[in-house]
């Protein structure tokens, strides 16, 4: 599990983001933040994986989740 692949786009204002990335650092996963309201090139790049313009959009070894879906997280996770 420990060697997942994990990207969390997510802006600091969206409560599910925070739920989302509180879930995955109580689970001891790794992930790395980014900020899509900062970042307009990597928002752009969300969109593209995910058709999706709201977040949290996570990435989990190439898996797309949109929203904060703990089943779904604990599917990928464990792939």
């Amino acid at each position: 599990m420990s060697s997942s692949k994990v990207l969390v786009y997510s802006t600091p204002s969206c409560p599910y983001c925070v739920r989302a990335k509180r879930y995955l650092a109580e689970k001891g996963v790794k992930y790395t933040d980014i900020d899509v309201s900062k970042n307009s090139e990597q928002a752009q790049k969300m969109v593209k994986k995910s058709g999706q313009m709201g977040v949290p959009v996570i990435e989990i070894n190439g898996n797309i989740i949109v929203g904060f879906n703990q089943s779904k997280i604990d599917y990928f996770l464990n792939k």
